[in-house]
């Protein structure tokens, strides 16, 4: 007798990241390239004793001080083990199978690969060939099936960011079909607008973050779900009793214990950004500045093939596409002008050739 498999689960083609990635300069996955400082992480480690590890993670006094750095209640976050587990949780408990979820195409993987696995129906809206996005045609996208919307806010991999008065229509069409919207700010602090106040406020939405991207702790696996009382407790019914380790915990309660470290993370990546964009486009480079962590970059040479070479040869790893409407580029995340000094020798050493 076969065994029994969820057919969705079944039937959902997964690509998982590469691995072997460690003795690289990675700029593919949007990480910090050198992360967190070297003193801080060794102060933070030393808190870590073995009654630390023997306790299970509790996450409230993280919470508390999350949202006072916020400006929210602790009623209206939510930890979770990373923003991954968060798009599971928002979907499994907001989405209904055989219904819709509408995104922009292409957009981050794990928003179409849950709606894979838990059944629900992807709708993708396409970006046009300039890489603009028409929020007529995420309304129209929106029927009486849709249960999810989703604007990541910037997009990655495009980013493109969205009006107050985008989203205010977005989350009208949504509540007419009684539907939430997810507004993903993984890369919000490298772009100062923010839609928060419409998750602390509003009926509907939701906003995300994440510890992986300016704060480093992609390892850690850190993220926040922000909405209110009401959408956080539903949440909280399908969340892990223990969902985020309290190492994560730990690390991410001394970043917000450090605002001068917040700014001075901003400041490296914004003088890392400005000063790669400037050294690009005067050796001739057609750019695109992404509002979060990362650039795209056309090569002169096969985007694909230059990547390989950049692996292979310099161990620098960025990111290419297949999909069509980005194929010819390469997109780098960024960090500091140190780290986008390597970037840039090897790149030109190679695409020059």
């Amino acid at each position: 007798m076969k065994y029994y498999v969820d057919e969705h689960i079944k039937n959902t083609v997964r690509v998982f990241p590469e691995q072997g990635r460690y003795g690289y300069h990675r700029y593919d996955m949007n990480e910090n390239p050198e992360g967190l400082p070297k003193e801080f992480v060794d102060e933070v480690l030393k808190e870590i004793t073995p009654e630390f590890l023997a306790i299970y993670p509790e996450p409230d006094r993280f919470l508390h001080k999350y949202a006072d750095f916020i400006g929210a209640a602790y009623e209206n976050v939510l930890t979770t083990n990373g923003s991954d587990m968060a798009i599971r949780y928002l979907l499994e408990t907001f989405g209904e199978k055989g219904k819709e979820v509408v995104t922009v195409s292409p957009s981050f993987e794990m928003y179409w690969v849950n709606c894979s696995i838990l059944g629900l129906k992807h709708v993708p809206v396409a970006y046009e060939p300039d890489l603009t996005i028409k929020i007529e045609k995420i309304l129209e996208a929106i029927s009486g099936d849709t249960r999810v919307v989703v604007l990541l806010n910037p997009n990655n991999p495009v980013g493109n960011v969205y009006t107050e008065e985008e989203l205010e229509r977005v989350i009208e069409r949504a509540k007419e079909v009684g539907a939430v919207v997810i507004v993903d700010e993984a890369y919000h602090y490298f772009y100062d607008r923010t839609f928060l106040p419409y998750a602390l406020n509003g009926e509907n939405v939701i906003v995300l973050r994440t510890f992986s991207k300016l704060f480093s702790l992609a390892a850690c696996r850190l993220g926040v779900i922000i909405s209110n009382p009401e959408i956080i407790h539903y949440v909280k019914n399908a969340r892990l009793t223990f969902d985020v380790n309290a190492i994560a915990l730990l690390f991410g309660e001394r970043i917000l214990d450090r605002p001068e470290l917040i700014r001075e993370l901003i400041r490296i990546e914004k003088e890392g950004k400005a000063w790669i964009l400037q050294a690009l486009e005067k050796e001739g480079y057609e750019c695109r500045d992404c509002r979060g962590n990362f650039i795209f970059v056309k090569p002169k040479h096969s985007a694909r093939e230059v990547a390989n070479r950049l692996e292979t040869e310099k161990k620098v790893l960025v990111h290419p596409y297949g999909n069509e409407l980005l194929k010819d580029c390469l997109r780098v995340s960024v960090g500091s002008k140190e780290a986008m000094e390597l970037f840039l020798e090897a790149f030109l050493e190679v695409d020059r050739q």
